[in-house]
């Protein structure tokens, strides 16, 4: 169950690799160089809720499992 959901959240951020519409506007009227910038500064902030949400989910796991052997 944790195996696939991780890799559905994996699938989701590969096709999510886009800009929002006035991003996209303005990076289609600059150079290269600029598109790549706005879409690693995206990833960058996308990454965070990701890493909160399995680190919390792990906890949580740990936990079940502390409480299972008691």
């Amino acid at each position: 169950m944790n195996f696939f959901f991780s890799c559905f959240l994996f699938l989701i951020s590969v096709v999510g690799y886009s800009q929002c519409a006035m991003c996209k506007a303005v990076v289609e009227n600059s150079d290269s160089g600029l598109a790549e910038g706005v879409n690693n500064g995206i990833m960058y902030l996308m990454i965070f809720p990701y890493i909160l949400v399995g680190v919390l989910g792990y906890t949580l796991y740990r936990y079940k499992k502390k409480q299972n052997k008691n």
